[in-house]
């Protein structure tokens, strides 16, 4: 979706700025191309910087409750330099590399509820205007993929996906705020946890996984959280078992409870070692600790954070995979009004944690 607004700071007469991407979802660390398009005011202008933003609605917990805020969590100066004659149509070409940890909007076509987007900024004389708004689609990489489809597999189905302001640390985490995946847990782990939380830290060489399992709270025990960590290679993803891999790492997890009972809490850095998994497996790195940080990021009550119902919320999938559990409840007309509503509205609440490209 395109919002074309006139350069505020020049006034009527001002050039326009429209971005266009190139069709098509984007992958975490993959190129995102399109082209600026120009158009020339009433008069001769000096186009100084064409920069472009990327910005994700996340979510923060404080002391009075939780509050949704928009956070640029990169930058790129596409272009600049140049007079832009009035009238004159002009175009610029760009292609830039999304972060690693760019989080994923969309699951076998269908959108997650996660809110990305990409500004532009015009620089003219001197004054700078945000002038143009895109949705932002990313797919999965493979493996996050492949190990989403074997959570399906195993009967685990999609509840809802959020942004979440805050670092987990013991993690080589880089941006400001990670993604949660949210899922009903399977069957047969249902007397045991509320629900399982996945997060995909991607980089370059691999990706780590962390794994929150919400745990039921006993008779003299209250509910806490248990967290173990996994990491994983891009490459032979299609060559990997990874219905019996996911499957360990499940049950590693779960057998938390039965190890630390209500001993643990989640969010104060307790580690949780699991020992190795699957020795000689390229895939199957040590599992070990995580937490989310406790100065009101992340969930540091030691009880868990549980999103509402909102955009995204769908009923569980089931046994069939978690493609039958994105396609409920989600309308994408919705998400691409949200973005321009959202984005537009919370400019102040912008952190700026991107370097310059």
């Amino acid at each position: 979706m395109v919002f074309k607004r006139l350069l505020g700071s020049l006034g009527v007469g001002g050039p326009t700025v429209d971005t266009v991407l190139n069709p098509g979802a984007v992958l975490p660390g993959g190129t995102l191309s399109g082209q600026v398009h120009l158009r020339g005011g009433d008069a001769d202008f000096t186009i100084e910087h064409i920069t472009l933003e990327l910005m994700a609605r996340v979510e923060a917990e404080h002391d009075g409750g939780e509050s949704e805020g928009a956070v640029v969590f990169d930058r790129f100066t596409v272009g600049g330099g140049f007079r832009l004659a009035a009238g004159e149509l002009h175009s610029v070409p760009f292609s830039v590399m999304l972060p690693w940890e760019t989080p994923i909007t969309e699951l076998y076509g269908q959108g997650l509820g996660i809110v990305l987007g990409v500004r532009t900024e015009l620089a003219v004389a001197g004054a700078k205007d945000k002038g143009d708004l895109d949705q932002l689609t990313v797919a999965p990489l493979p493996a996050q993929e492949a190990i989403l489809e074997a959570l399906g597999q195993l009967g685990f189905g999609f509840k809802a996906a959020d942004l979440e302001l805050g670092r987990i640390g013991g993690t080589g985490q880089q941006l400001p705020f990670y993604q949660e995946i949210e899922l009903a847990p399977a069957p047969q782990y249902a007397h045991q946890v509320n629900e399982i939380e996945v997060t995909f830290l991607a980089n370059p060489g691999g990706m780590e996984v962390i794994l929150e399992a919400d745990k039921r709270g006993g008779l003299f025990a209250g509910g806490h959280d248990a967290v173990t960590r996994f990491t994983v290679h891009h490459h032979g993803v299609e060559q990997h078992d990874w219905h019996a891999e996911v499957d360990g790492w499940i049950r590693q997890l779960i057998e938390h409870r039965a190890s630390y009972g209500g001993h643990g809490s989640y969010g104060h850095g307790e580690s949780h070692h699991g020992g190795h998994y699957g020795h000689g497996d390229p895939y199957a790195a040590h599992n070990s600790h995580a937490h989310k940080d406790d100065h009101g990021h992340g969930h540091g009550d030691g009880h868990g954070h549980r999103s509402g119902p909102g955009m995204g919320t769908v009923v569980a999938a089931g046994a069939a995979g978690l493609a039958v559990g994105v396609v409920g409840g989600m309308v994408a007309a919705e998400v691409v009004d949200e973005v321009g509503d959202f984005f537009e509205g919370d400019e102040e609440d912008e952190g700026d944690d991107g370097d310059e490209g």
